[in-house]
């Protein structure tokens, strides 16, 4: 994803855990709908927010910044090191950007009084969205993992009940990812079929983007 030019307006006057932006629903419907956007590593909240005007105008579109700075405009959930071929996370900020997003998720949800969160990013906030979705999946409808990967160590804590059974996952990745190979959305979705979710799994002959097949899947799942 590249960053764009955000229309001043949408700035929201940022009182919560986390800075965002939000695009409040064109179209107002009896259920207030959300999407909560989070980016991926060395980006920041303007990337995913580019998407805003071209998803359903009936949702709130919020997109949020990562709590670590790499350098200027440059944000993260947490500090990985890809130098052995192989992601290796500092497995203490993931746990620390899981609490604050789980917090953000609350605040917004009271501050917009939302019905319905669908949670969701690229790569690394796909990572991250997976991370809160799957521990605490009673705090949102959905996740939307957009290259991204299940983190063994959330593996290790997702518990089976009744909430996670009604959690609805969509699944975009490219046959092409040389950042996130495709291995990894295959065994998310093998993980996530053990948990019985309402799955929806797409592969698409791409690299380490998103393309507009991928929106057009997404509104398409989309309630």
């Amino acid at each position: 994803m590249t960053s764009t030019s955000v229309n001043k307006s949408n700035i929201s006057s940022n009182n919560l855990s986390l800075h965002y932006l939000v695009r409040e629903p064109k179209v107002k419907t009896a259920k207030h709908k959300a999407i909560i956007l989070l980016h991926g590593v060395g980006s920041n909240e303007q990337d995913l927010f580019s998407l805003a005007d071209h998803l359903p105008d009936s949702y709130y579109v919020i997109a949020a910044r990562g709590p670590f700075t790499l350098s200027a405009g440059r944000y993260a959930w947490y500090n990985v090191d890809f130098s052995t071929g192989k992601p290796v996370i500092n497995a203490e900020q993931e746990v620390s950007s899981r609490a604050v997003i789980k917090q953000f998720v609350a605040q917004v949800k009271q501050k917009y009084t939302l019905d319905e969160i669908y949670l969701g990013g690229f790569s690394q906030g796909a990572i991250m969205s997976y991370s809160v979705g799957l521990s605490n999946p009673e705090e949102v409808n959905g996740i939307i993992a957009l290259s991204g990967r299940v983190l063994e160590q959330t593996q290790q804590v997702v518990v089976r009940n009744e909430a996670l059974s009604q959690l609805r996952i969509f699944i975009a990745h490219g046959t092409h990812d040389g950042t996130l190979p495709v291995h990894y959305a295959r065994q998310a979705q093998a993980f996530l079929q053990t948990l019985h979710v309402p799955l929806t799994y797409h592969e698409y002959n791409m690299g380490h983007q998103v393309i507009g097949e991928v929106i057009q899947d997404l509104i398409h799942w989309l309630p």
